[in-house]
């Protein structure tokens, strides 16, 4: 926005049936293309890893007068104690580990979305407004290139910029009220290069935009959720990938690496200052999302790591704000599994990144410089 131009009025999202979604491919799927950890873990938790369908055995066990002291019967109690046990363990964690959910009366929330006008902000937007809750989306596109429509206010904003975000807060507390929920989903385009191919430019604008935008984002509203009646709650979009660090992907694991640092790190903050109750942190981790953002990135194994479909992470993320609650989303499945990852020997280590094929993911366009091409151009 240049600086002696006067700030449009927001315009509004379009939330009917002829609004931009995501596309999904054309192509007929293979009949196994459902088939995959995910499906085979959701299975499991809902029969035999259940504490429900365990007890039940034992039910059943008493009523054909199977006595106490009968092996059968003590194995089939011990295993339903055990899964009993497991699930309040968890109960008790997350109770530990996030504290107490707040209150959440949607009539009284203004949800702020970053990068909301495409992907998966444009999409939790879209169950907001339909719910009828106050829906800010923030984004760079301008106001002529959205549809526009009731449901969903819209700015354009570059959140990079501190001066033009403080100017748009006061727009949206007059417009819609104290903000109390921000969603950060605001991210640069993969640029799928190897270090020695990758501008300065290119990853100065990559950290700009998934860490220092969060940055900013946080330090504005921050202060307007802590003085609200019933608290806030941020969510930070990050990415598996921050973990496992790809090759081809240095500007972005990168910048997500730093933005699971700087949510960690600020959720300790709050947690210091007695604040922890009232303001909650919901770190979002997810593998590939199928979003334009990922189109340069294949898939190395789909039964293990699955493209989420947007409306996967987008009912998790929901639900967690609805219910008032902290913590951290990982999925699919495997993206629970990366903190195990980092414990095993460096060796092990390699020999799962061999067989995952995950350093072989990003596609390199026909305009991009190859590793040893660049290398060369270096030396000469």
């Amino acid at each position: 926005m240049p600086p002696n131009t006067p700030p449009s009025q927001p315009k509004r999202i379009l939330t009917t049936a002829s609004s931009p979604r995501i596309t999904t491919p054309t192509q007929t799927p293979e009949w196994y293309s459902a088939l995959t950890l995910d499906l085979v873990l959701s299975v499991l938790r809902r029969t035999i890893l259940h504490p429900w369908p365990a007890w039940i055995l034992v039910l059943c066990l008493r009523a054909q007068v199977t006595p106490t002291t009968d092996l059968a019967f003590i194995l089939a109690t011990g295993y339903a104690v055990s899964l009993t046990v497991v699930a309040m363990a968890g109960v008790v964690n997350a109770r530990v580990a996030y504290g107490l959910p707040r209150t959440v009366e949607l009539s009284e929330e203004v949800v702020v979305i970053t990068g909301g006008a495409s992907g998966l902000g444009l999409l939790i937007a879209e169950i907001y407004a339909m719910r009828g809750v106050g829906v800010a989306v923030l984004d760079l596109k301008d106001e002529r290139e959205v549809e526009i429509c009731e449901g969903v206010e819209y700015y354009t904003c570059d959140v990079g910029r501190r001066e033009v975000l403080e100017g748009v807060l006061k727009r949206i507390e007059g417009e819609l009220g104290t903000p109390t929920v921000l969603i950060n989903c605001a991210a640069a385009r993969i640029n799928g290069q190897p270090l020695l191919s990758l501008s300065a430019e290119a990853f100065q604008k990559t950290i700009q935009t998934n860490l220092f935008a969060v940055f900013h984002t946080c330090q504005t509203f921050l202060p307007r959720m802590l003085a609200a009646p019933n608290g806030g709650t941020i969510v930070n979009v990050s990415s598996v990938l921050g973990q496992l660090c790809p090759a081809g992907l240095a500007d972005y694991s990168t910048s997500k690496a730093g933005l699971s640092a700087l949510h960690r790190t600020l959720e300790a903050e709050l947690r210091v200052s007695g604040d922890g109750e009232k303001v909650k942190m919901i770190l979002v981790e997810p593998g590939q999302v199928a979003t334009p953002l990922f189109s340069s990135v294949k898939t190395p194994n789909k039964f293990i790591a699955p493209v989420l479909e947007p409306v996967q992470v987008a009912r998790e993320i929901v639900s967690a704000i609805d219910e008032g609650r902290g913590g951290v989303i990982r999925l699919p499945a495997y993206a629970t599994m990366v903190n195990w990852y980092a414990v095993l020997p460096a060796g092990l280590q390699r020999i799962a990144r061999f067989l995952s094929g995950v350093d072989h993911a990003v596609v390199q366009t026909p305009n991009q410089k190859s590793h040893d091409e660049a290398k060369a151009a270096k030396t000469e």
